[in-house]
């Protein structure tokens, strides 16, 4: 028996819903931070076997004095958990941001560094990209965007960005002097392991400044989806060929005794000249 079932839609949940949203500020409560920190951490070492990074030394091209803007595939439920963990454990930033379409739903992410986006009008999304513009202003303060704007099939082609990306890296850099724009390539993948792992790849490093943020914003986002394709492309043939080097551990699952075992038997050489 089979069934018809429609996994991806072309359509933004709160358009789908057309329904007046609260919109709620971004705030960074202590004791809300200190406890995302350890439930999306607990929840992603939880279902995956590691979670790997490469290319770190990119970040270190970035301007310090100005706030950063990560952007990503967004391909399931556990982009945004991978997303926060990145920019909390491994580029340590103080104070983050994430659009969550659907933040209604869980209100208290607000005070984690959440903010919402209604896409059920073109007026109301963009009052959440005029939001962040202003708020994004200070050099310890990162933001994690998805530019496709909907969730998509895993590695879909081709890749398509809306323009909410370059609308705020263009007016963060216009009124507050400057940003730094870093694509992360992510993938989720089965290697040699029993779990999952995720693998994510950094690209490098845009600086926008008020000297160069005077361009064209479909030309600007159509130069960044073809780099950003071509990253992606090239960590699905590493993948292909069963080649990880250069990606760091953010962390790594203790195995469990039995998987443990296993491996120790498979490092014992059976000499097969003795008699049995």
């Amino acid at each position: 028996m089979t069934t018809n079932e429609k996994l991806y839609s072309d359509v933004a949940p709160t358009k789908i819903r057309n329904r007046k949203e609260k919109f709620r500020k971004a705030k960074n409560v202590p004791f809300f931070v200190w406890l995302a920190d350890r439930v999306f951490f607990r929840m992603l070492s939880h279902r995956f076997y590691a979670l790997r990074v490469k290319n770190l030394e990119l970040y270190e091209k970035i301007n310090k004095n100005y706030p950063t803007m990560f952007y990503a595939p967004h391909m399931n439920w556990w982009d945004g958990i991978v997303g926060y963990n990145l920019m909390r454990r491994t580029f340590k930033i103080k104070r983050i941001r994430m659009m969550v379409e659907e933040m209604n739903r869980f209100p208290l992410f607000s005070y984690a560094g959440a903010f919402p986006v209604n896409k059920a009008s073109a007026q109301e999304a963009m009052k959440s990209l005029k939001y962040i513009v202003e708020d994004l202003k200070s050099p310890d303060m990162a933001m994690w965007i998805f530019p496709q704007g909907i969730v998509k099939p895993p590695n879909y082609r081709p890749i398509e960005f809306q323009t909410g990306l370059t609308y705020v890296g263009q007016n963060v850099a216009k009124k507050h002097g400057g940003i730094n724009i870093v694509p992360v390539a992510v993938n989720y993948t089965f290697l040699r392991e029993d779990r999952p792992e995720c693998l994510a790849v950094l690209g490098e490093p845009i600086i926008l400044t008020k000297d160069n943020c005077n361009f064209d914003r479909r030309e600007f986002t159509k130069k960044i989806e073809e780099e950003f394709t071509q990253l992606c492309d090239e960590q699905l043939k590493s993948f292909s060929v069963g080649d990880v080097t250069g990606y760091e551990y953010v962390f790594r699952q203790d195995l469990p005794w039995n998987r443990k075992l296993e491996k120790k038997l498979k490092r014992i050489a059976i000499d097969e000249d003795v008699p049995v």
